[in-house]
């Protein structure tokens, strides 16, 4: 097993991140759930689309592919089908992988490609101005919703469920220890593997929306989770869930056969 630090590329740092952004917790995660399955690095690519937590792949030692806006998963497709062997990773956003990579997220759920997808969910743009995305929530404020959003938010978690994935797990970045487990997990898993981090972006979400220091928007996701098993037992009850609470735990995990499995 490679020593943790020989994962990330140190002549690239600094980084280009925010101060307070949560996107270095997710990819140290994820790192950890490689070196606890013992990964090698040229066994192993990186794959991304465009926005902030697109960046990831370029500090990290493996060969990796910054592509273009939404097309991360198509990519990913083929470096599957082409080296069965490899272990493939994709780093996406919320408006990365639901906005104009939509279609391309649900087709590579349902033909269960065995590559595992990580998408850091800012809920917002934060890389182009601010602008909302299908996963920020209704009423909060960004360059393009002045008013507060009005449009419904995407359940990217439950739509990877829906349209096929064998594993599909949502938490966020306060959630560290159950956020590498998600990832180790689907990693493990062969098939389609999707896992959400709602993660804090305190320049672009956070100052727009009151929570304009990082420990303010790490304290809101630790305070507006609820988990899956206890969702389910107060629908059951007939109790109401609030709107702004976001599910947190494993969506689905299941073993329909997958594509691009080493035979």
């Amino acid at each position: 097993m490679s020593e943790y630090k020989t994962w990330f590329r140190e002549d690239r740092l600094p980084h280009i991140y925010c101060t307070g952004c949560g996107n270095g917790t997710v990819i140290n995660c994820t790192i950890d759930a490689i070196e606890s399955l013992g990964w090698e690095i040229d066994g192993t690519t990186f794959i991304s689309g465009i926005g902030c937590s697109s960046r990831a792949p370029g500090y990290i030692s493996t060969d990796s592919l910054h592509t273009t806006h939404g097309r991360a998963l198509p990519f990913a497709t083929g470096v599957k089908l082409t080296k069965p062997e490899q272990n493939v990773v994709v780093f996406t956003g919320d408006g990365d992988l639901s906005a104009i990579g939509g279609n391309h997220f649900i087709h590579a759920c349902r033909r269960n490609i065995n590559i595992t997808v990580i998408c850091i969910n800012n809920m917002i743009y934060g890389m182009t101005g601010g602008q909302g995305s299908p996963c920020t929530p209704v009423g909060a404020i960004s360059t393009t919703t002045p008013y507060g959003a009005t449009e419904p938010v995407f359940d990217l978690a439950e739509l990877a469920a829906t349209a096929g994935a064998n594993y599909s797990a949502r938490w966020t970045s306060y959630h560290v220890k159950e956020l590498t487990k998600a990832i180790r997990t689907g990693m493990e898993i062969e098939g389609f593997s999707f896992i959400e981090s709602i993660t804090q972006c305190p320049t672009s979400y956070g100052r727009r929306n009151k929570l304009r220091t990082v420990s303010s928007m790490i304290d809101y996701m630790r305070t507006h989770v609820i988990l899956i098993e206890k969702k389910k037992r107060m629908e059951a009850e007939g109790k109401p869930v609030p709107d702004d609470y976001f599910t947190v735990g494993d969506i689905v995990k299941r073993y329909r056969p997958a594509m691009g499995v080493p035979k």
